[in-house]
């Protein structure tokens, strides 16, 4: 493909996070989303006209379409195995959410069938995209951080804090056997892993279902909308997945640390912390404040770092596109990390340890199923 060339993009899937793809893609110069998939025709049509999109299709259409260069999966979980697959199948590039699949060994299966194919695949880790994240992981890799103590992380919302919430995510045969760790923790153990350079070895864990039974709405609703919903538009069902999670973790070279996920927190809307703690600072984010880092000393004042290109580091400084004192935030993390992806696209050739790719997605699916496996055990379980 010619650096001048367009590439064309499609997107599977138009709820939360599809259209959150779309207008990042839209902010990338030489990359034009051409079409757009749904359940059926008319909800692909009706989506299509809303988000200003040329094409609707059936998604088997779309992959009968050779003007279509990359497919971007952002359906419910238990589509994104067999929908990666068929459009690596049919040639195309994948760009699909997390997790990559609800089983390691179908994310196993991917990664082997695209570098068979020799596609450039990707898995949605967006929040890696900070730029206060990798100004984390440049600092550590500076030695600055010195050696690693301890990680602490947790992931908190309230999304689903009362009885009456309710989303596709809480159905395991849509979602996989975990929610709260799959869906929101394999985020903050995937930053974990990417910002000190440690590998996890062993992992300890406690799930809790707050709400024994929930009340599934009879009538369609999107995540994160408003619910104005009456009681009788409501059944009582049973919920098999965790609300809250508390995992201790043990790494490779005998670093400890522990991470609490919760999506039934009230007032934390989207709050990722992590704090690392070294021999020579400490470190900690939040990313309801994405644009400051703490930094911790013992011995002079501690450190408090505003985003700023002239003051980041130069890998942290690649992900920041306005002057400091211009905030930046979860737009623009999917810009960041579509732009890296899209370039290896334009080159022709992958480009490993750059971008989450599907390795990423298949490690974190690893973690996921054995932090379930110790949960159900009540024991430590090697990874």
């Amino acid at each position: 493909m010619k650096k001048t060339d367009t590439i064309n993009a499609a997107i599977v899937g138009t709820g939360f996070i599809g259209p959150a793809h779309l207008e990042a893609l839209r902010r990338i110069p030489y990359v034009q989303v051409l079409g757009l998939c749904e359940a059926s025709p008319e909800l692909a049509a009706e989506k299509a006209a809303q988000l200003g999109i040329p094409r609707a299709y059936s998604f088997e259409e779309m992959l009968q379409d050779p003007d279509i260069h990359v497919v971007h999966i952002c359906t419910p979980n238990f589509l994104h195995y067999p929908q990666s697959k068929a459009a690596l199948l049919a040639g195309k590039h994948v760009i699909c959410e997390k997790p990559l699949a609800n089983r390691a060994e179908e994310a196993e299966e991917l990664l082997a069938l695209a570098k068979e194919k020799g596609l450039i695949h990707a898995v949605h880790f967006n929040l890696r995209y900070y730029p206060m994240v990798r100004q984390m992981k440049a600092l550590r890799e500076k030695g600055e951080l010195g050696e690693i103590f301890a990680v602490l992380g947790s992931y908190l919302q309230d999304w689903l804090f009362l009885q009456t919430d309710y989303n596709w995510r809480l159905e395991p045969d849509k979602s996989g056997d975990s929610r709260a760790i799959a869906d929101i923790g394999s985020h903050l153990l995937d930053i974990t892993e990417y910002v000190t350079g440690l590998s996890l070895s062993e992992v300890m864990a406690d799930f809790s279902t707050v709400h024994k039974t929930r009340y599934k709405p009879l009538k369609a609703i999107e995540t994160y909308s408003g619910k104005t919903l009456q009681p009788e538009d409501y059944e009582e069902v049973p919920i098999h997945t965790e609300d809250h999670a508390t995992v201790l973790l043990r790494f490779t070279n005998g670093t400890k640390g522990s991470v609490t996920v919760s999506q039934v927190h009230a007032g934390r809307k989207n709050r990722l912390n992590i704090e690392i703690a070294g021999s020579k600072a400490n470190l900690e984010w939040n990313s309801e404040r994405p644009n400051e880092l703490w930094i911790g000393k013992r011995e002079t004042a501690n450190g408090h770092l505003l985003k700023d290109p002239a003051l980041a580091e130069p890998a942290a400084g690649q992900l920041i596109s306005f002057p400091g004192g211009h905030n930046e935030g979860f737009p623009d993390t999917s810009k960041q990390l579509f732009k890296e992806v899209y370039a290896a696209i334009r080159e022709g050739k992958p480009q490993e340890g750059q971008y989450p790719d599907f390795a990423a997605g298949l490690r974190e699916l690893i973690i996921c199923e054995k932090i379930v496996e110790s949960a159900k055990k009540d024991a430590w379980v090697r990874i």
